[in-house]
């Protein structure tokens, strides 16, 4: 039986070339145009890993995935780190010069912005999803319409790519997660690097003794983001990346950090794919 991954978007997304790179092409695709809809299509065991991106290298953390990973008690159990081309691409015997309209993704479009400076004619419209506005060009036979999307999307959807890496950081880098509700697959030897959510308290140099308990620990941080906690104005919540040489190091780490602040939670454990 093929392995179930659910992707946010659609074949020829980047979720989808994280899923070929990750696990292979022998895989069964389950395509969900939200988040939240792959979370529920993994909670309801339709879909047995799940592919998030969580955070760009030029727009920042994709906050809510946080959120959706600690609420619905998914764990993190790898990494992918994928760089990003946007291209450009239209119905075969489409020029540039025809297009007037180009509808992508939010974030594929604000990481656009300067090559379309160029051609003020175009009219840039936010879509759900890269990919699917590609599929629906070549499904309605649209004119003067664009996508931007992946080279694997003009391959899949038969569309001509009339301007290539159109992104204005040409190294553009997304880190992809891998998600499903049971924590990690790796024997602890393997593992080197995990996150982590916790809630401080005010006291001052709270957060601060946290960290100190990381370093002396030997513990890597890699990345830190708070996030407020809706329940209680003025609190927040601190997700966490360490990575670290030995698990050992980390379980001390954990069964302090635990002690020493609320609701602490491990949300993955898993190998560092920067290595």
């Amino acid at each position: 039986m093929k392995l179930k991954v659910a992707i946010q978007g659609i074949r020829g997304s980047n979720h989808h070339q994280v899923a070929k790179d990750y696990y292979g092409d022998n895989i069964a695709l389950v395509e969900c145009l939200s988040f939240d809809f792959l979370v529920d299509q993994l909670l309801s065991g339709t879909a047995d890993k799940g592919i998030m991106a969580i955070e760009n290298s030029i727009a920042g953390s994709i906050i809510p995935n946080y959120n959706l990973i600690y609420h619905n008690k998914l764990h993190i159990i790898g990494e992918h780190y994928l760089n990003i081309h946007h291209n450009l691409m239209v119905l075969k015997g489409q020029q540039i010069e025809d297009i007037e309209e180009v509808r992508s993704h939010p974030m594929a479009l604000l990481q656009c912005k300067e090559f379309f400076r160029k051609y003020p004619q175009i009219k840039l419209v936010e879509d759900v999803d890269t990919a699917e506005t590609a599929k629906r060009i070549q499904e309605d036979q649209l004119k003067q319409v664009a996508a931007i999307a992946p080279n694997v999307a003009a391959e899949l959807y038969g569309l001509n790519i009339v301007a290539k890496d159109i992104q204005t950081i040409k190294n553009n880098s997304t880190r992809f997660i891998i998600v499903k509700t049971k924590n990690k697959e790796l024997p602890k030897e393997e593992i080197n690097k995990a996150t982590v959510r916790f809630i401080t308290d005010h006291k001052r140099g709270s957060l601060a003794a946290m960290l100190n308990v990381m370093s002396d620990c030997n513990l890597n941080l890699t990345k830190i983001q708070s996030l407020p906690i809706i329940e209680t104005p003025w609190k927040y919540a601190f997700f966490v990346d360490v990575t670290f040489d030995s698990f050992a190091n980390f379980e001390k780490a954990k069964a302090l950090l635990s002690i020493m602040s609320e609701d602490f939670k491990v949300l993955g454990e898993y190998k560092n794919a920067r290595v």
